[in-house]
């Protein structure tokens, strides 16, 4: 079977679970999807079985109350995101609850995701996984752990902190407006990478994870003929500091680039120009991705 039509299977699966937590779950504080976006983009896939698949992942929170001893009910939250190849892999699950110190939250995720894996591979397994935390989460707060090999100190409450890059694919980008915008918001949130106006339009953006997500959501909110996120990279900085996320940029500032093709009004850029950009950035392999074709 096509690609194509393993998507819209699992897409689809994904809808119909989604339809069964919300019919279970009516409450927003028990239920609620956090980007109704990427929802409504997913629908659209499946009901038109041609769409542009979803450029982002369908994210929600199930919260769960669990019985511990002493401490009557308390509140663990499920921020869950399914990728859109979910069910065939597994979804992306972080667990966080007021009592848990890191060390236990770091415990208790790993251990829901081993159980996962063992026993949902390729099918639907968000009900699962909630019942495992309602049966299991109360356990996980009372664990001392602090001889065992995974104690961060909590003093020091050390956040893993993400450095991530995405790459932008749009149709064109001519408007003098939105290219403003892409500028402006950048150095709002402390962005660097480029711009390149024309048709097509590629923008690059680097920094830190939150303010990558932000500057997403703002730039997809625009009206585009098309746009996409081409591809996107992560690094875990343990850290965080501003110089360790200093040293993750490739691009000093947010500028944009016009890579003319011989003075063509600026509407067809010349991607062999692109091409060696990339290169000189150390990023020449996303070059393929962009176009499919080795660069020259």
């Amino acid at each position: 079977e096509t690609t194509e039509m393993a998507n819209q299977e699992e897409a689809a699966i994904q809808i119909s679970e989604l339809d069964l937590l919300s019919s279970m779950f009516p409450y927003e504080e028990e239920f609620a999807v956090t980007d109704q976006l990427a929802l409504a983009e997913l629908k659209h896939y499946v009901e038109n079985e041609s769409a542009e698949v979803p450029s982002s992942k369908v994210q929600f929170i199930l919260n769960v109350k669990a019985e511990v001893p002493n401490a009557s009910m308390v509140e663990f939250s499920m921020a869950c995101a399914l990728p859109f190849k979910y069910p065939t892999v597994l979804p992306e699950i972080t667990v966080r609850s007021s009592l848990l110190s890191r060390s236990q939250q770091l415990l208790l995720n790993s251990d829901l995701k081993t159980y996962l894996m063992q026993h949902f591979s390729g099918e639907p397994c968000m009900l699962s996984a909630r019942e495992w935390l309602k049966d299991h989460a109360a356990a996980y707060i009372d664990k001392d752990l602090s001889s065992s090999s995974v104690t961060v100190s909590d003093a020091s409450q050390t956040e893993v902190t993400t450095f991530t890059r995405l790459w932008i694919y749009s149709h064109h980008i001519y408007n003098k407006q939105k290219r403003k915008n892409i500028i402006d918001w950048a150095k709002e949130l402390a962005l660097s990478g480029f711009c390149m106006p024309g048709k097509p339009g590629v923008v690059c953006v680097e920094g830190l994870q939150s303010s990558c997500e932000e500057f997403w959501s703002r730039v997809r909110r625009l009206t585009w003929k098309r746009i996409l996120i081409r591809h996107r990279e992560d690094v875990s900085l343990e850290s965080g500091g501003h110089a360790e996320i200093q040293k993750q940029r490739k691009f000093p500032t947010l500028e944009e680039k016009c890579f003319d093709a011989h003075g063509a009004r600026g509407n067809h850029m010349d991607l062999g120009q692109l091409y060696h950009f990339l290169e000189e950035k150390g990023c020449a392999d996303i070059f393929q991705m962009y176009f499919g074709v080795e660069g020259h």
